[in-house]
C-alpha cells in the first residue's frame, strides 16, 4: 500500500542563534542515529522548537551545520528536502476549510507538480496513514471540526504521508489522550525512520527513546541513553524538582516519581 524510506542520521553541530544579544541556541550538537528514536528534553524556554525548527531549515541559525545523511541540509533543493524531512509542529493551522483529507494529501505535495493533481497512489498512502493513526473514519471531515488531539494525530498522518526518512515532532503528544500518545510514540518507535522529537513527558521519553538529548538556557545539558541521562541531580539542575529514579519492573527503562514542592501556607 504505502512505502517508508530507510532512516538516515542527522548530524547537528554547533548550532547557535541569538536574538538581541540573547543566545537561544549556543553551540549545541545533537546526532541521532540511523532509525533510532531520540527525545529532545528541556524545560519550557530551554530552546527545543527552536532547535528543531533550524534542523528543519525553518528557521535561520547564525551558525552550525545539519547533515542528512552525508548531505548538509541547508544546501539541498527544498523538494529535495522535503522528500527527506518532515516536521510536526506544536501549532499548525491553515486559512483555508480543508477536509481532513486534504490536509494528509499536503504531505504528497513534494512528489507532484505544481497543477499535478492527487494519483491514486497519493490517495492510498494518505488513507494509509490515516489509517494509522486511527483516523480514516474522519478523512472528510472539516479539519477545524476536530480536537486538538485529533488534529496533532492529522498533521502526523501528513508527515508520513510524505515519506520521510527523517521525522521531527515538536511535542507530538500534546493534547493527546494517554491511549493516543502511548499509540502515537509506539508507531514511529516501529516506524524504521530516524525520529527526534521534543518531549514534555520524561517517562514517557523513557519508555519510548533510545537517547536522549537535553537542553537547559540554550545549551546541551546530557545526552546518552535514558539510563545515563535521566538522573536525580540532572531533574534537580536542569527542572529544579526533586525526583527518585528507579528501574521500570516492566520494562527495565527508567521511571522517575517526583516530589511535590513545599507551598507556603
Amino acid at each position: 500500500m504505502t512505502h517508508l524510506a530507510e532512516g538516515e542520521s542527522l548530524t547537528a553541530a554547533d548550532l547557535s542563534w541569538s536574538v538581541e544579544g540573547a543566545h537561544i541556541l549556543a553551540g549545541v550538537d545533537v546526532h541521532v542515529p540511523t532509525g533510532s528514536l531520540t527525545g529532545l528534553l528541556g524545560p519550557n524556554g530551554s530552546g527545543k522548537s527552536t532547535l528543531l525548527r533550524g534542523i528543519a531549515r525553518l528557521g535561520k541559525l547564525d551558525g552550525g551545520v545539519v547533515h542528512i545523511g552525508p548531505d548538509d541540509v541547508y544546501r539541498l533543493p527544498r523538494r529535495a528536502l522535503a522528500r527527506r524531512l518532515a516536521l510536526v509542529e506544536q501549532r499548525s493551522d491553515t486559512d483555508i476549510d480543508l477536509r481532513v483529507l486534504d490536509v494528509v494529501l499536503l504531505g504528497r505535495t513534494p512528489y507532484r507538480s505544481v497543477l499535478q493533481a492527487e494519483s491514486d497512489t497519493d490517495m492510498a498512502i494518505a488513507m494509509h496513514q490515516l489509517e494509522r493513526v486511527d483516523l480514516a473514519h474522519l478523512a472528510h471531515r472539516r479539519w477545524r471540526t476536530l480536537s486538538g488531539g485529533e488534529q496533532q494525530r492529522v498533521h502526523l498522518a501528513r508527515a508520513m504521508a510524505q515519506e520521510p526518512s527523517l521525522l521531527v515532532l515538536d511535542e507530538p503528544t500534546n493534547h493527546l489522550d494517554v491511549g493516543h500518545a502511548l499509540q502515537l510514540l509506539a508507531m514511529v518507535q516501529h516506524s524504521g525512520l530516524t525520529v527526534l522529537a521534543a518531549l514534555h513527558d520524561v517517562n514517557l521519553a523513557a519508555a519510548f527513546c533510545d537517547r536522549l538529548v537535553v537542553l537547559h538556557e540554550g545549551r546541551v545539558a546530557a545526552s546518552g541513553t535514558p539510563e545515563q541521562v535521566l538522573t536525580a541531580e540532572l531533574m534537580a539542575r536542569v527542572y529544579g524538582v526533586e525526583a527518585e529514579v528507579a528501574l521500570h519492573p516492566r520494562t527495565g527503562r527508567p521511571h522517575l516519581w517526583f516530589h511535590p514542592p513545599a507551598v507556603a501556607h
